[in-house]
This record gives structure tokens, sequence and C-alpha cells, in this order.
């Protein structure tokens, strides 16, 4: 029973993430009139609003992952079970399409399309893996209680400052390419930027272990 509370708050927090991405993506495109900037400003607000909120709410359920690669961190950690990482990651994948199709339906959109935005070459890759490497190193060395509102601003941050607007996660990849929309992505983009997605993640978690302190050898410190 507790493994599926947790795996409903896995599904429902990608799900409300994804529909916060898609669904602020189609009302900023709608209303900005062209200004793209002015459409990734409101994008991006939405987005830390949502992120900060689902988190918190989610969080003591499920540790409030959202993202395969932040799960399969966690399993190299300890943090979460081995067996628990596959049905984390299906949840996830599976709340990413039902969000998508939730903005979707919200916006009065046809419910089942595919994105043609093209988002590939050598900087999106690089960007998405400075992405998830910046947003796993918080993730980790978030004080406690302040990981929502750290993970909400880098998120935010990252929006600005990578070449990607910081997908960072495989679901959202993989649950944005079923929207044609401002915040989609081509089917054909995904691949790429998700092995660029683990990539980061694994350089996260190498970063944070560098930057442990290690616990003393039990030896005489000699003066």
């Amino acid at each position: 029973m507790q493994e599926a509370r947790k795996l409903l708050a896995e599904l429902l927090g990608t799900m409300l993430l994804l529909c916060v991405v898609i669904g602020s993506g189609i009302m900023a495109e709608r209303l900005a009139a062209g200004n793209v900037a002015v459409a990734l400003l409101a994008n991006t607000l939405a987005t830390v609003g949502g992120l900060y909120i689902l988190i918190e709410v989610f969080g003591p359920i499920s540790g409030a992952h959202f993202n395969p690669a932040v799960s399969a961190v966690m399993a190299v950690r300890g943090e979460l079970h081995g067996r628990s990482l596959l049905p984390y990651v299906s949840a996830q994948l599976l709340g990413a399409v039902l969000g998508a199709w939730l903005a979707h339906a919200m916006f009065d959109m046809t419910i089942l399309q595919w994105s043609t935005k093209l988002r590939d070459g050598t900087g999106q890759w690089i960007a998405e893996a400075v992405a998830t490497a910046g947003l796993l190193l918080v993730i980790l060395r978030a004080p406690p209680g302040r990981a929502s509102a750290m993970v909400a601003a880098y998120i935010g941050a990252a929006y600005w400052f990578t070449a990607s607007t910081s997908f960072a996660n495989p679901a959202a990849a993989f649950g944005r390419m079923f929207s044609n929309s401002f915040a989609g992505i081509a089917p054909q983009s995904v691949p790429g930027f998700v092995l660029a997605q683990l990539a980061g993640a694994v350089t996260g978690l190498l970063i944070h272990e560098a930057l442990c302190a290690r616990k003393p050898t039990g030896l005489t410190d000699p003066q």
C-alpha cells in the first residue's frame, strides 16, 4: 500500500508538472503576440511556482522525484530501493504523457499530437548535461527543508542560462514530444536530450561525491 501511494504521487506530480509546463507555454504563446522572450518569461514563472508547490505537496510521500534521472541517482545512493526504480520511472513517464494531454484538453486542442519542434545540436546537448548536473547537485546538497525552493529557483534560472531552456528531465522530454506547442520537442530530438540528461546526472553525482567530506580513517594525524 505504501509503495502504491508513492507511485501515485510520482504519477500525479509528474502529470501536473508537465501540465504546468505545457499549459503555461500554450497560454504564454497565445498572449505574448509573437514576443518569444515574454512567452518564455511567463512559462518560466509558472514552472517555478508550480514546481515548488508540487515538491512541497508530494515530497513527503514519494520524495517528489518526477524525473527518471533523479530516481536513478537515488537508487545508486541507496535512497530508493532498486526494485522501486522501474515502477517509479514508469509512473513518471505515464504521468508526463497524461500531463500533456490534460493541458491540451484545457485549451481545447487536439489531444493526440506530436511535436515538430526540432531541438538538436551540440550546444543543446551540452546545455541539457549542464542543467541536469546542476539540478542533481542542488538536490543532493540542499540543506534540510530547502530543496523545494532551491530546485524551483535553479530550474527557473536554467530556463534562461541554458541553450535548451533546461528540460533536465527524461520524463519531461518524453512528455513534451506529445505536444506540438511552445514547450514541445520533436521525437527525433528526444534521444539526444535523454542521453545528455543521464550524462549530466552522473556528473552531478560525481561532483557531489567529490565535495563531500570524507570520514576520518582513525589514524593519528601527525603533528
